[in-house]
């Protein structure tokens, strides 16, 4: 009663063809430095450009497909395809490799789970992004235990808070859980629970679960989001709780994380080993 989802043959495609075989050991696809400090003076030759252009367009097709272990370190390095400086390159080369050291990892779904079928999480990284103080979004939506959707990117505008950025970060995962239960009733699924998601700030869920909205804001789309999902709340439309830091399934998807809770992120996204029998065939 399990079923896993693994790229193995794509990812040694593409690392023989970046002639990074034989591959280096990495724990994590990408070190805590900030690659946004690596901006080059001149300009990248083409071919340059081109090369790392390849490179984080393989890196996205497995990101998108069945490694959302490397969604965040993706979309960071896909800001610099424009004019990448060496330190990107080394960088895009380092997440292919650990591609490459786990590349027998597959997204694991199993019937036979007591938690709840469909599970939902919602983060953001306020002000993170040092050049625009936009804050990074992200949301994890798993069923039976393996991930079936995710995204990792950066919020269109800057918030002036972190519950600004939860707020924002939020509406985006609750419009994607309604669309995912309306798939659900299509095809007469039924998870067993109602719409909900996790998140990580108090302060975010006490404004919208509370009697008396509080949140000033000048910025609109802020707003509307907060009154949209005030309104949902309210209705008993979307169950929202709230869920420690410790155990947010979303954090590896608005930051670069270091070894041991990288591990941690990719058990909650059920990225787990594909049993040898099975690779054989």
């Amino acid at each position: 009663r399990k079923l896993w989802l693994c790229q193995d043959s794509y990812i040694e495609k593409i690392t023989q063809r970046f002639h990074l075989i034989p591959a280096r050991a990495y724990d994590t696809p990408l070190p805590l430095e900030e690659l946004s400090k690596y901006v080059r003076k001149d300009k990248a030759s083409k071919e340059t450009i081109y090369g790392y252009q390849q490179r984080i367009g393989s890196l996205q097709f497995a990101a998108t497909t069945t490694r959302p272990d490397i969604a965040k370190h993706t979309s960071k390095l896909a800001e610099f395809m424009q004019n990448p400086a060496p330190e990107h390159m080394r960088a895009a080369d380092r997440v292919i490799q650990y591609l490459y050291q786990t590349r027998h990892l597959g997204i694991e779904y199993s019937g036979s789970l007591h938690t709840p079928a469909c599970l939902s999480f919602s983060d953001a990284a306020f002000a993170d992004d040092l050049a625009t103080r936009r804050s990074s979004q992200g949301y994890l939506i798993t069923l039976f235990g393996g991930a079936i959707t995710w995204k990792a990117t950066k919020q269109n505008s800057v918030s002036t808070s972190t519950t600004e950025a939860e707020l924002h970060a939020l509406q985006y995962t609750v419009r994607e859980v309604y669309w995912l239960y309306r798939i659900f009733q299509a095809i007469d699924f039924d998870p067993g629970t109602k719409p909900g998601a996790y998140c990580d700030n108090k302060q975010t869920l006490r404004l919208l679960q509370s009697s008396v909205p509080v949140l000033n804001t000048k910025l609109k789309h802020v707003d509307i989001a907060h009154h949209w999902l005030r309104q949902e709340v309210q209705a008993n439309n979307i169950e929202l709780s709230w869920i420690p830091s410790t155990q947010q399934a979303a954090d590896g998807l608005t930051k670069i994380l270091p070894t041991q809770r990288h591990k941690e992120f990719v058990k909650y996204l059920g990225l787990s080993q594909v049993p040898q029998h099975l690779l054989e065939h």
